[in-house]
C-alpha cells in the first residue's frame, strides 16, 4: 500500500455528487435505500471511476495490495454503515475484488473513541502504519491501524507475499539498468526504465526500499551503492 494523492473532482461531476447526497438525506435514506440509489446511478459512477483511475498508481492498480486491477469503486466507509456518504467523493477507493468483496467487505473497525482502524491509503502515508519485510514480501504493523489493516485486507495472503517477494529482485534489477542507461547518456532509454519502475505492480515494494534508505547498513539490504543512487534519482 503506498500513499495516493486525491485531487478535486470536475465541477459538474461534484454538482451531481452533492445532490444525489442531498437526495439521501431529504429521503432519510437507509443503507438498502442508499444502495438503490448508488445501483442506478450509472452516471455518477462512471465519473468517479474515471477520476479513480487517474488517481491511481501502477497502471489502474487496486490501492490496497496494489497487486491486482482495480476493478471496484470501494466504499471506504461502508454504505451499510454509512449510507449518507454513498456518494461522498472522498469515501471512494479504486479496488480489486479479492480486497474489496473477499477481504474488506462491510467491515470497518473502529476504537473506543469511535476512530477509524484501517488506513486510507488517500489521506495517510501507509508506511507510517505498515512495515514491509522487503526479502519475505511480509507486512508488518508499526501501530494498531496497521495492524488492523494488514488483517482486514489480508495483505499478507500467500500470492501477496510471494509476489511482493519476487518484485524485490526485479526493482533491484530495473534500477540498476535505469542508472546505467542514465549515466551511458541514453535517455530515451532510461526513461522507458523509469516509466516501467514507477508502472510496476507491486510499487509499494519500490516505496518500502526509499524509505529503508536512511537505514544503516541500506546499502548492503537494498543490493549495493548503485542501488540506492538510482533510488535517490528515479524517487526525486
Amino acid at each position: 500500500m503506498i500513499r495516493i494523492s486525491r485531487p478535486d473532482l470536475d465541477a459538474e461531476l461534484s454538482l451531481r455528487l452533492r445532490a444525489r447526497t442531498d437526495q439521501l438525506k431529504v429521503a432519510d435514506a437507509d443503507h438498502r435505500a442508499a444502495r438503490r440509489v448508488w445501483s442506478g446511478a450509472a452516471l455518477e459512477k462512471e465519473g468517479i471511476r474515471l477520476a479513480l483511475r487517474l488517481m491511481s498508481a501502477a497502471v489502474e492498480r487496486c490501492m490496497y495490495c496494489g497487486d491486482s486491477r482495480g476493478t471496484d469503486i470501494d466504499h471506504f466507509e461502508p454504505i451499510k454503515l454509512a449510507p449518507l456518504r454513498t456518494f461522498e467523493w472522498l469515501n471512494h477507493l479504486l479496488a480489486c475484488s479479492s480486497c474489496n468483496s473477499n477481504a474488506k467487505r462491510d467491515r470497518f473497525p473502529v476504537d473506543e473513541s469511535g476512530t477509524c482502524l484501517l488506513v486510507d491509503p488517500t489521506r495517510d502515508d501507509p508506511l507510517d502504519h505498515l512495515r514491509l519485510i522487503l526479502s519475505t514480501g511480509t507486512y508488518r504493523g508499526n501501530t494498531p491501524r496497521g495492524c488492523t489493516t494488514i488483517e482486514v485486507f489480508q495483505l499478507n495472503r500467500a500470492d501477496l507475499r510471494r509476489g511482493r517477494e519476487l518484485a524485490f529482485p526485479r526493482c533491484q534489477a530495473m534500477l540498476r539498468e535505469y542508472l546505467r542507461l542514465r549515466n551511458a547518456g541514453d535517455r530515451r532509454d532510461a526513461a522507458v526504465m523509469l516509466n516501467a519502475l514507477r508502472e510496476q505492480p507491486f510499487l509499494d515494494v519500490l516505496y518500502a526500499m526509499y524509505r529503508t534508505m536512511p537505514v544503516p547498513g541500506a546499502d548492503v539490504v537494498l543490493g549495493g551503492p548503485e542501488v540506492l543512487d538510482a533510488l535517490r534519482l528515479s524517487m526525486a
